[in-house]
């Protein structure tokens, strides 16, 4: 290939991998110095390619490229790190991480701190009981880092600091509004806000508490586009409890 551009190997995860060809893949990867980009996998479908085996979601790789603009072809993979082993119940929650870096990111986009948050997020799942928070904080730094930043130190109108005691509506792209406990709609508690604003949140019932007003802003962010993995982990826990009612 005349004048093409050469990359690597550089640091990066496999988000996503769809058919192409024969024997080839398309390999969507979000790289730490390069951001998301899609790459051309010849060939590894075949029996004897040696990029099958390295190209596994979730585990941090070195790979190189070769070309330019949205026609770079993959040209060499490897693992970079001891395997990564996810329990299989935090499987689907590793996958949603993809599935929104692939919704809210674009392509050729540079986000070093992403891909940290990203690997970050994956250790946590990595551990059990860590499944819930390591969702909910990266949820919250992602949109930090995508400049949907939520504003919980103050409230939206008189920029009046969150109380601990107190309780909010919240509006994505707007931010808190003081409430009163039985206000209609959804109202959240400060100590709730508070905790997930400075990220030092743990509490079960304030993990639940949050997580409806984290997929608020990110729909807002989402702009109608739905998330697979969503729907899959609802018919999930739909049939979990179907079983446990027999």
């Amino acid at each position: 290939m005349r004048n093409a551009r050469r990359v690597g190997p550089t640091a990066a995860y496999v988000l996503h991998q769809s058919p192409y060809r024969d024997s080839g893949r398309i390999v969507e990867v979000l790289a730490r110095e390069h951001g998301r980009l899609s790459l051309f996998a010849h060939g590894v479908r075949r029996p004897k390619s040696g990029l099958a085996a390295a190209l596994q979601p979730f585990q941090r790789l070195l790979v190189s490229w070769s070309g330019r603009g949205e026609a770079a072809t993959l040209t060499a993979a490897e693992i970079d790190a001891v395997p990564r082993v996810l329990p299989s119940r935090h499987f689907m929650s590793a996958c949603y991480l993809n599935e929104l870096l692939l919704k809210l990111t674009h392509r050729h986009d540079a986000h070093p701190e992403l891909f940290d948050l990203y690997e970050s997020a994956l250790d946590d799942l990595a551990v059990d009981g860590q499944a819930t928070r390591a969702l909910r904080v990266f949820e919250k730094r992602l949109l930090d880092a995508l400049g949907f930043g939520l504003g919980l130190a103050a409230t939206a109108l008189d920029q009046q600091p969150i109380k601990e005691r107190g309780y909010y509506h919240f509006r994505p792209q707007a931010g808190a509004f003081e409430a009163a406990p039985e206000s209609a709609g959804r109202v959240y508690s400060g100590a709730a806000l508070l905790a997930l604003a400075d990220e030092t949140i743990a509490d079960a019932a304030q993990l639940d508490e949050v997580r409806p007003l984290l997929r608020a802003a990110l729909d807002e962010c989402l702009d109608g586009r739905a998330l697979r993995t969503r729907d899959v982990a609802a018919a999930v826990r739909k049939r979990r409890r179907a079983v446990a009612q027999r």
